[in-house]
């Protein structure tokens, strides 16, 4: 007679949700925060090329980089994913709309959806963290 161990459902979940998590956000930091805020030559163009200043260069930099963090801290895991899944539609409507790159908007907007996922399974976490700032 054999037995089967199975990992419980729930764990596997909590698994999957935590290494999507650590990937976006190891991604974020590297291919855009990083980028952004060290000034390297084609994001001072692309954001010369947006037309808004290289203030608005650091402040998505910071943006990304403060998301990236927070992906990584429980308390803060679905606020983080939240706001980044607006930032990345943000950033696919800009490459879309101001900049004409629709093959360049394919990336902001699928990590939009991976955002926007995260966002939702870690819902909980976001209004136990609302709830415990009102008080």
């Amino acid at each position: 007679m054999t037995t089967q161990t199975t990992v419980p459902a729930r764990r596997t979940s909590t698994v999957a949700l935590w290494t999507t998590q650590v990937l976006l956000g190891a991604f974020l930091l590297i291919a855009a925060a990083g980028p952004k805020l060290l000034g390297e030559r084609f994001a001072v163009q692309i954001f010369d090329e947006i037309g808004a200043g290289q203030w608005f260069r650091y402040l998505v930099g910071v943006l990304e980089l403060a998301g990236a963090i927070g992906l990584v801290v429980p308390a803060l895991t679905g606020l983080a994913a939240l706001g980044l899944s607006a930032l990345l539609v943000g950033a696919t409507c800009t490459q879309l709309f101001v900049l004409g790159e629709p093959l360049y908007a394919l990336t902001p907007a699928a990590l939009a959806i991976v955002a926007g996922v995260l966002a939702y399974a870690r819902r909980e976490s976001t209004k136990s963290l609302l709830a415990r700032l009102r008080r």
